[in-house]
């Protein structure tokens, strides 16, 4: 069980203070250079896969595999150094340095493959991707070489298993938005804290790679070829939500497939730390788990009465009415953003159901994103808590979480980010409305890429729609919403502050 003692001031005084290295970006630039090392290994895939096939493309990503693995090499090599340490100033960088670069070097093969997409829709569809949002402004998925598929897929892959580490090591460093609760039993800052981490990730990484395969095999034993399986898993693993079809899921129209995608779509959206302690043996159980109950909880309370309501409101008929509801928020709560079918089509009482989920995620240390579940279960404990103050004012009354009392430092970055998050909204869907787009589609398309969901609302960007009509405009301003989500909002915020580059 994770450590939740709360960081003193004198240990966050000790976490301030810069080593030798402080002053220097080597390890930013290390951090980079071996992301892009990795992202041009794995972009050979595509290469082989579309040799196999005969397809031209197979030299775009061959190209510009070895174009990443350069950059990234020399990167790499002018910055080697033994870093065991690591500073505030530093993390930050590494996090909004890292999921900017990924995803304009994972661009290019967008560009000069067959799709010939301008660049600016080359790095939305990018971002999508690496921030497993699962927005796409391509069309005509159903016709696409195989190569171009998979490519997306992986992208989102290895964003679901970035995030992971991060939310396991990164974010807890930082105590961004009360993600210090979640701080891993002996893993600060000080000393080891590379070595540490570069284990934990892998650990992580390889239980990823785990179930996605068990993942790929279910599904392409209840019927999707290899390939289908295979590009499904990587995208319902890391709850990013790109398909090989135009109609999603629903290109399919099996129940047995939507229902092992809803179940791989939950696995992926509970706590990862928690996995690996059962697999190693100590005593934890994950169905008791704060978040995890929660989380689990919320979803029945969801599912059930739309479930009924759907029942009554249309000609579905019972298994069909729990089965379409049942995937679709499950899809849409984990940020996955799958579809089975356009639930903006049964009513107003969907729309605003599925509007108002979209918001919330999974649980920390998951691959899915959104406000995230501890931080609204931490809000109600202590809004519990003051209205029993007011009522009983000799009382004493002290918010837990977890059967540990909830830091005030906690509490206050909870609120600080739900505040953000509101007003990070109503400013993008501000921007969105001043380049042009209407309302419902600005507020929903701000929405869903800040939390990184896919889909939005409405006949333009909705479930059966696109976001490549959109203006170039609003796709940059929504590219910047994605990872701005992604990185929990601080993380890009506090580089735009004065006084953190004269710390």
């Amino acid at each position: 069980m994770a450590d939740r003692t709360p960081i003193t001031k004198i240990e966050a005084i000790k976490m301030l203070r810069t080593d030798k290295n402080s002053g220097k970006l080597g390890i930013v630039y290390l951090n980079i250079g071996l992301f892009f090392i990795i992202l041009g290994l794995v972009m050979y895939i595509p290469a082989i896969v579309d040799a196999a096939q005969d397809n031209p493309d197979w030299q775009v990503f061959a190209i510009c595999a070895s174009l990443s693995i350069v950059v990234g090499g020399l990167l790499f090599l002018a910055n080697q150094a033994r870093y065991t340490s690591l500073t505030i100033k530093q993390g930050f960088l590494i996090t909004a340095s890292t999921w900017l670069a990924v995803p304009l070097m994972g661009a290019i093969p967008f560009v000069f493959s067959g799709l010939n997409l301008s660049y600016t829709d080359a790095v939305f569809e990018a971002m999508s991707g690496v921030t497993t949002t699962g927005s796409t402004v391509i069309t005509g998925l159903d016709g696409l070489p195989p190569g171009i598929l998979l490519w997306r897929s992986l992208l989102q892959w290895l964003g679901g298993v970035g995030i992971i580490a991060m939310g396991v090591a990164i974010m807890p460093l930082l105590q961004i938005g009360g993600m210090q609760l979640f701080r891993v039993e002996a893993f600060d800052v000080r000393e080891n804290f590379i070595p540490r981490s570069t284990k934990l990730a892998l650990s992580l990484s390889l239980l990823y790679a785990g179930l996605t395969l068990i993942c790929a095999v279910v599904l392409w034993l209840a019927g999707m070829n290899a390939f289908e399986a295979a590009c499904h898993a990587f995208t319902t693993l890391s709850t990013g939500g790109f398909s090989t079809s135009d109609a999603s899921v629903g290109h399919f129209d099996s129940a047995l497939i939507e229902f092992i995608i809803s179940f791989f779509m939950v696995v992926g959206s509970l706590p990862f730390i928690l996995y690996l302690r059962m697999l190693s043996g100590k005593s934890v159980r994950l169905f008791t788990d704060v978040q995890v109950k929660g989380f689990l909880i919320l979803l029945m309370i969801i599912i059930i009465p739309l479930s009924i309501w759907l029942y009554m409101s249309s000609d579905h008929g019972l298994f069909n009415s729990i089965r379409y509801t049942t995937f679709n928020v499950i899809s849409v709560i984990t940020g996955t953003g799958y579809a089975s079918t356009d639930y903006t089509a049964w009513g107003n009482l969907s729309i605003l159901v599925f509007f108002i989920i979209m918001f919330i995620g999974g649980c920390s240390g998951s691959t899915s994103c959104g406000i995230k579940i501890f931080r609204f279960q931490i809000v109600l404990r202590t809004l519990v808590s003051h209205l029993k103050k007011y009522m009983f004012p000799n009382g004493v009354f002290i918010p837990r979480y977890s059967g540990q009392t909830i830091p005030e430092n906690v509490t206050s970055s909870v609120y600080a980010f739900m505040f953000l998050f509101a007003g990070s909204l109503a400013f993008l869907t501000l921007a969105l409305t001043m380049v042009g787009i209407d309302f419902q589609t600005a507020i929903s398309g701000a929405g869903t890429a800040l939390s990184n969901v896919g889909p939005g609302v409405g006949d333009i960007i909705g479930p059966a729609g696109n976001f490549k009509t959109l203006p170039d405009s609003a796709k940059w301003i929504l590219t910047f919403a994605m990872l701005l989500g992604r990185l929990e909002i601080f993380s890009i915020l506090v580089l735009f502050s004065p006084v953190f580059w004269r710390q």
